[in-house]
């Protein structure tokens, strides 16, 4: 497991399947897209693999010359058609508290489109003292370095991948595509069934420094 410091607290969160269940929000914009623009999606199959960049999946739908503009069309959807049935998954309020309640500062990493992703935690009332979007597995690891986290919560195996590269505690939770074993499998340090569990695991993990 990497050696944590003396450094302040600092906890990187993954947000989509870690702290939010986004998954009607984006089936439900996906499934516009695809009404105005004419273009079959299979929205049902694309909320069973969130975590990659959004050009990554649309390139399964979409001919490469048409990406960027329908990705900026996609992203202003998503402000109509996400926010309202997206809601946060059991214990994701306490474990940011429970970050603070060691004196620690709370870093939102996520794939997602930033400014988005700022309008999901206003939504939800998650509190953030730091969000940097746009970014992906060893990316996320470069955020998480320049922030100071040395624990980086994620239920993607690119979330693992992100905390590894920034020599953080990859803590995983099986909340989203991967279970126990393949997050295991991938590097996990540990992992978590929900965020329910991970008060207390930051308790232990704390105690143990």
């Amino acid at each position: 497991m990497p050696v944590t410091s003396d450094a302040p607290l600092t906890v990187g969160f993954d947000l989509d399947m870690t702290l939010l269940d986004t998954r009607p929000g984006i089936r439900a914009t996906y499934l516009a897209l695809s009404a105005e623009t004419g273009t079959a999606i299979d929205a049902d199959l694309v909320v069973t693999r969130l975590g990659p960049p959004l050009l990554d999946e649309l390139r399964n739908w979409f001919p490469a010359e048409e990406l960027d503009a329908v990705a900026h069309r996609y992203r202003t959807l998503y402000r109509d058609h996400a926010f309202a049935p997206t809601v946060a998954l059991p214990g994701a309020h306490a474990a940011l508290d429970a970050v603070r309640a060691h004196g620690g500062r709370v870093a939102v990493i996520t794939g997602k489109y930033e400014p988005n992703a700022r309008l999901h935690l206003d939504h939800a009332d998650l509190r953030a003292d730091a969000l940097v979007g746009d970014l992906w597995a060893e990316t996320k690891g470069v955020a998480l370095r320049e922030h100071g986290a040395t624990v980086y919560v994620g239920d993607h195996l690119g979330d693992i991948r992100g905390a590894k590269h920034a020599d953080a505690v990859a803590v995983g939770v099986a909340t989203g595509p991967y279970g126990a074993e393949d997050l295991l499998a991938a590097g996990a340090d540990v992992v978590l069934p929900d965020l329910t569990a991970f008060p207390a695991w930051l308790d232990g993990h704390l105690a143990g420094r």
